[in-house]
Parts: C-alpha cells; sequence; structure tokens
C-alpha cells in the first residue's frame, strides 16, 4: 500500500506565491482598466453653455447689452481649457515680443462698412464699361490696413429669425437712403428706430409674396425640384426672404452701388446675399449652376414694353429690339420659352444637348458664352445626373460624386463624410447654443462637400458654403447638387461681403493651407470683420497652428479656448471656440 506523504514546506510556499502574484496582476489590471475609461470619458465631455456670459463686453451701453443674447460661456468644471502655451519662470525684456501681443488699435468710424475688394474710391480707377468698376478690385500691400472694424455707435444684436426677414436696427446700418429712393417700390421704411421691409421690390409692387405666387402658377415650386435659385441685382433680397418658407435657397447678389447697403440690409434680415455684379469677371459659381431642366425668370425691361414703354420712358422701338435679341440668344442657347404672361418671361434650359447640335457650330463664336452639357445617351436622360428632390437631396449622393468627377471621392466616401459631420456638429452642439436661434448667418470657410452646412439643415440657419480657389477639390458643384449655395474664395483676399454679417464662422484646417500662401493675420482680420458683435468662430486644426491663431485672436478683442477633438485628447487636431466681444466705435466721433 502507497504511503502517502505530506506536501513539502517550499511546494506550498510556491503555490501561495503564484496565488498572490495573480491576485496581483488582476488586480493592478482592473485598476488600469478603470482608471483608463474614467480619463475617456473626462477627455470626451465637453461643458455645456453656463447661464451666465463669461465674456467682459467692452464699451457696451445697457440698451445694447439688454439686447444681446447670451454667448457661449467658457468656464466650467468639468473641462479646463487645454494650454499649449509656454509658462518661463524667468522674465525676459523683450521689446519684440511685448510688441507682438499689443491689441490691434481701431480703425476710425468711417471704415465702419469698409469692403476692402468693392472700395468705390477704388474702384474709380477702372473703366465703366461693362461696370467694370463695380467689379471686385482687392487692396494691394502698399493699401492693406490692420486694424479692427468697429461697429457703429449704438450697435445692438439683431432680431432673431424670422423677426428678422421684416425688421431691422436703425442704428445697425444708419442709411435712410433706400427708404426716400424706393419709397414708391417699398423696398424699406423707417419706423422709429427700426427698418422695416414690407417685402416690395422695383418689379413686385404687390409684394415678393405675391409676385412668387404669380411664378408659382406657370412653374411649380413646391415640389422640391427647385431648391436653389440666384437672384441678380436682388435689392435688399425680398425674393429671396419669401422664396425661404418655400424651401428654396436664393444666392441673391448686387453690386456695392448708388442703392446703399442693400447687400448689408439683406444679410443683416438674416437672408443669404453676398456683394456681386455681371460685368466682365466670370462670377464665383460652379458650370451648371443652371441646371440641365432649369428655369430662367425674366421679368422688367423689356417684358410687357407695349404696356410700361411709356413709363420706362424709352421708345416702342428701342424695347422691342432688346427683347428680340433676348429672344435670338436664348434660342442660340437652345433654350425654350415656357410662358410669357403679363410682366413675366420664362425659358427653360434643355435637359441635354442632344437636339441642339446648331449649339457646336457656336463654339468658335461665342466661347465662354456657351457650356457644353456632359453628353447622355438617349432624349430623356438628364445631363449630368437627375436630382432627388428636397429634403432628400441634402443627404443623397450628388451626381457629380457618382460620375466620378471630384477625384479620391466616391459614394462610400461621401457616407463616411455624412457620419463625420453628424458626429462633429452634435459636439459643436454640447458648447454651442445651435438650435435656440442665437445663429442665423454661417459660413463655412472650407466647405469641402457640404457636410457642415448638411448636418444644420434642420435648424433655423443657412450657410454660405466656400471653396478655397487653393483647395485640392473643386466640390463647389457638388454642394449646389445637395442643394446648398456657396461661392469660391482666396482667403488671402477679402470677402464680398459688408462688415458684421455672420454670426458663426466654421474654418477646418483652413489655415493649414494658407499658412505658407499669406499672412494668417489678415485672414484673422477678415474673420473679425465679418463676423458680429458677440459672434462666434469654430476652427479645427493641428496644435501648432491654432496656439498662432489663438494668440493672434487674443489681439482682435476675442475670448477663446482650445478644446480635444471630438475623439478624445489623442488627436493631434483640435478645435478653438473663440467669441469676438462686443465694442463699438466712440459715439463722439460720429461728430
Amino acid at each position: 500500500m502507497a504511503k502517502e506523504y505530506p506536501a513539502s514546506p517550499k511546494a506550498q510556499q510556491l503555490q501561495e506565491s503564484k496565488k498572490q502574484r495573480l491576485t496581483y496582476i488582476l488586480v493592478v489590471s482592473a485598476l488600469c482598466v478603470a482608471f483608463y475609461v474614467l480619463g475617456a470619458w473626462q477627455n470626451t465631455t465637453v461643458p455645456k453653455p453656463a447661464a451666465s456670459s463669461a465674456i467682459t463686453k467692452v464699451g457696451c451701453d445697457p440698451a445694447a447689452a439688454g439686447q444681446s443674447s447670451a454667448v457661449p460661456s467658457f468656464g466650467s468644471a468639468s473641462q479646463e481649457s487645454l494650454d499649449f502655451e509656454a509658462h518661463h519662470q524667468l522674465s525676459l525684456d523683450d521689446t519684440g515680443a511685448e510688441a507682438a501681443v499689443q491689441p490691434f488699435p481701431a480703425c476710425p468710424l468711417n471704415f465702419s462698412e469698409y469692403t476692402p475688394c468693392e472700395d468705390r474710391k477704388r474702384g474709380r480707377r477702372f473703366e465703366r464699361a461693362m461696370l467694370v468698376y463695380r467689379e471686385r478690385h482687392c487692396p494691394g500691400k502698399d493699401e492693406e490696413i490692420r486694424c479692427l472694424i468697429p461697429a457703429p455707435p449704438k450697435y445692438r444684436t439683431p432680431f432673431k429669425w424670422p423677426q428678422s426677414r421684416d425688421f431691422a436696427w436703425f442704428n445697425n446700418i444708419p442709411h435712410k437712403e433706400l427708404s426716400i429712393e424706393k419709397a414708391v417700390q417699398n423696398w424699406i421704411q423707417v419706423d422709429g428706430q427700426r427698418f422695416r421691409f414690407p417685402g416690395g421690390g422695383t418689379m413686385f409692387p404687390r409684394g415678393a409674396d405675391a409676385y412668387i405666387d404669380d411664378i408659382g402658377k406657370l412653374i411649380s415650386l413646391t415640389d422640391g425640384k427647385i431648391r436653389t435659385a440666384i437672384d441678380t441685382g436682388c435689392g435688399v433680397a425680398s425674393w429671396g426672404a419669401y422664396l425661404l418658407k418655400r424651401n428654396i435657397l436664393a444666392m441673391s447678389f448686387a453690386p456695392r452701388d448708388t442703392h446703399e447697403a442693400q447687400v448689408q440690409f439683406a444679410l443683416e434680415r438674416g437672408v443669404p446675399a453676398i456683394i456681386g455684379v455681371m460685368g466682365k469677371q466670370r462670377l464665383p459659381y460652379p458650370s451648371r449652376i443652371l441646371r440641365p431642366g432649369g428655369y430662367w425668370i425674366l421679368s422688367g425691361p423689356p417684358i410687357n414694353w407695349k404696356t410700361h414703354y411709356k413709363g420706362w420712358e424709352r421708345t416702342k422701338e428701342d424695347l422691342k429690339e432688346e427683347q428680340d435679341n433676348i429672344e435670338d440668344v436664348a434660342r442660340s442657347l437652345c433654350w425654350n420659352k415656357v410662358v410669357e404672361k403679363g410682366d413675366l418671361s420664362i425659358w427653360q434650359k434643355p435637359k441635354n444637348h442632344l437636339e441642339c447640335a446648331n449649339i457646336k457650330k457656336k463654339y468658335k463664336q461665342m466661347e465662354a458664352c456657351v457650356t457644353p452639357l456632359p453628353e447622355v445617351s438617349n432624349q430623356g436622360e438628364i445631363a449630368g445626373g437627375a436630382l432627388e428632390r428636397w429634403p432628400q437631396r441634402a443627404f443623397a449622393v450628388p451626381p457629380r460624386v457618382k460620375r466620378g468627377m471630384i477625384p479620391g471621392i466616391d459614394a462610400s466616401k461621401f457616407e463616411e463624410d455624412k457620419k463625420l459631420w453628424e458626429k462633429r456638429v452634435a459636439y459643436y452642439k454640447r458648447t454651442l447654443p445651435i438650435a435656440d436661434g442665437r445663429y442665423r448667418n454661417v459660413m463655412d470657410m472650407n466647405a469641402n462637400l457640404g457636410g457642415f452646412a448638411a448636418s444644420l439643415v434642420k435648424y433655423p440657419v443657412w450657410v454660405m458654403n466656400v471653396v478655397p480657389v487653393n483647395s485640392d477639390r473643386d466640390t463647389l458643384g457638388a454642394i449646389y447638387e445637395r442643394g446648398f449655395i456657396g461661392t469660391y474664395q482666396d482667403w488671402c483676399e477679402a470677402f464680398s461681403t459688408y462688415p458684421r454679417t455672420y454670426d458663426l464662422l466654421h474654418a477646418d484646417n483652413l489655415f493649414s493651407i494658407y499658412q505658407d500662401r499669406c499672412d494668417i493675420t489678415n485672414i484673422l482680420l477678415e474673420m473679425d470683420r465679418i463676423l458680429r458683435p458677440e459672434g462666434t468662430a469654430i476652427i479645427r486644426d493641428t496644435v501648432d497652428v491654432l496656439t498662432k491663431v489663438q494668440a493672434i485672436a487674443k489681439r482682435m478683442r476675442w475670448e477663446s479656448r482650445i478644446l480635444d477633438h471630438e475623439d478624445g485628447p489623442f488627436n493631434p487636431e483640435k478645435v478653438l471656440v473663440a467669441v469676438k466681444t462686443y465694442w463699438t466705435a466712440d459715439e463722439s466721433e460720429q461728430h
């Protein structure tokens, strides 16, 4: 019979040691996992806006303060602002460094409506033929200014949409000229401290709403097929303002001319508009902005000249000749005249050029006047591809993407981009009051595929999508195909708008594109010119770029903080959120 021996002391000690080591490893592993989860949770939590503003208002009068909406607060116990500045113990006597952080001075009050590339004094140097003097002519290096454009004294936060469609504060745009010059046409009226916009216009004495209803009786405006429009010579953009309730977004433009501040009034109302004129320069829009199957509507001289020739103080012969010329050009473009009724005449661009063989004969003669449509295989096919109806159009893959016209972008990349911007806007919403009407006029300074605008469609905002001319991809055509508006822009130059016309600016890696092309200080000063007092800027870029931007922003009287990327602290890209503080020109400058 086998004899049992008790386990040796050494074996027992070895077993106990293994148990202790295993327990130690498990405990340490559990703690590591717990701290990692806790750290990740804390770093992806974004503070909600506090009830009170953390922004100090400079030179703010009580009346203006009462009108001001709350701006995003940067104070939070849940997340500290990321600090990438150097902190040295040694005091350095560096006058150069001290000068670099000096705040920018305020420009004189006479610069309060300065538009650098549409300056009327500079425009006088250019020829008047074809309105060249009213086109863009940007200042040279010797004409650049490095000061902050002041808001006029007693500037107030604009009315919220939709009230802003009908009212604006007089002190924000102190011009009565249009209310006098266009009194009969009912463009604008002065009502105490406010402007009132009755909805009138040169060609719609019964109001823009009734005028649009007249158009709607001739072509359908409510079935979602028509989403974007262009309004040339827009006045105060009442046509675009009243199209919005029909889910049609108009890009309205007009020159800076004797009709003082018409585009400025449009933007103050919360209606999309830009300074522009049909002259010699090509307009900054993509090909086929008037899509195959789209409509061209003409009202005013010479339409219905037999009725109006006396009021227009022109001869019958002159007006008839003008209309005949228009009809000839439309036929040469293969446009079909749909209807002429009363003061309206409507043409339709062909769906394709299969039956327009005569156009090819005119290429040499007309050159830039006729842009060939993409080829099709049958008469019923829409050149370039059919579009979804609105609102599905905003999220459908654009035809230009389907056809592989944008390098590196296909349907799957488009879907990824769509989800990315839904995630990013959700992240922004946790810090910024996007949904409560605080913002109306929004600009995406590097719009890419328009994903930022698409993620904002359910909010009371509109977005000016800007595609930099230096961008690797030309995406503006696809943006229009999604049912949004936009323009091309070189950010080394000023944008074609008035000061204080946007509530929110969004710049996604814009400074990385331009930091080696021009001085980013000039871009930031332009952003300050465009942004309304207490407006917000969101800037996404690398840490190195954002620290430079933040230093310049401080000199512009902006309050800012750098936040982590929405994916957490380990992503090298960060987000800078800045608010332009409220300040105005001194009232003494008015006298």
